[in-house]
């Protein structure tokens, strides 16, 4: 049995298991993660992510759901990532560029008393090409407030990539909406070869929304920044709200900015929750 020295962090809710792999090559199976991920047999998280060496960035985003299966992308994973390198001597830039699934994301540092308390994350351009989100779809257009029938109910969706799918749905009330039957759904419906995150989503006022996410390979989490960003730009494109919104999640807020020039930029808060041991 092999111990592993872990940190259990979380933006807004949305937690994962973080392991430092700059100095060792970790690797775990599908069913180590699941386990780690559990919240009865386990730390109890929506995934694992490994922290490892890059060759065109400062550090790679080796990223886990909690069923085990690998995601390219987390808003919120990739914000305590920032946190980590910092608070734990990784690095002292304040600037860190991350490899991910997207590619390579910089982030902005809010640096107070020594560690870090919010993160900035330019999340690159949203993808809204159905080939490459990816859509099975008969045509090359956007895909903005498609008609989708799910268990009797007669929705739209937008979709949109931040470096893993997206499908965003506006509801009547998010908060009493049948999340876990229709979301579980929409993530395996035929038209998403890659499954595909779910947000449901309402105006709450001028530029200010509220989501409930599905995540893919996670079920419903507190938070999903890939999603915020994703929502931020289908409110946009359909005329709902301008380009810099506030986004409510279940556990907490987030800020968008999807700017002129294109890229989609991210603020919101990195917590650590606490440090152990794993036996495996």
């Amino acid at each position: 049995m092999t111990k592993l020295n872990f940190t259990k962090m979380e933006g807004i809710g949305n937690d994962y298991v973080y392991i430092d792999a700059t100095k060792s090559d970790i690797q775990l199976s599908t069913e180590q993660i699941q386990k780690i991920s559990n919240r009865n047999f386990g730390v109890g998280s929506d995934g694992v992510i490994f922290i490892r060496p890059s060759k065109v960035a400062d550090f790679q985003m080796d990223m886990y759901n909690s069923d085990g299966s690998s995601s390219e992308m987390c808003g919120n994973g990739i914000r305590c990532v920032g946190k980590f390198v910092y608070d734990f001597g990784l690095t002292n830039t304040t600037t860190p560029k991350i490899e991910t699934g997207k590619g390579v994301l910089e982030l902005k540092l809010d640096v107070q008393d020594s560690k870090v308390s919010y993160v900035t994350v330019d999340m690159g351009e949203p993808i809204l090409v159905p080939e490459k989100i990816p859509v099975i779809w008969d045509n090359d257009k956007r895909i903005i407030e498609a008609p989708l029938e799910i268990l009797g109910h007669s929705l739209k969706f937008t979709a949109v990539s931040m470096g893993n799918p997206h499908a965003v749905i506006f509801v009547d009330d998010p908060k009493t909406f049948p999340v876990h039957e229709v979301g579980s759904k929409i993530e395996t419906h035929s038209l998403f070869p890659r499954r595909t995150n779910v947000e449901f989503v309402s105006v709450l006022g001028k530029d200010h929304l509220f989501q409930r996410t599905w995540e893919r390979g996670a079920g419903e989490t507190l938070a999903c920044g890939t999603g915020a960003c994703a929502v931020a730009v289908a409110s946009n494109l359909t005329g709902r709200c301008g380009r810099s919104v506030q986004i409510d999640l279940l556990g907490g807020s987030l800020f968008i900015d999807w700017t002129e020039k294109g890229n989609v930029i991210m603020k919101g808060p990195a917590k650590t929750t606490f440090q152990g041991v794993l036996e495996i």
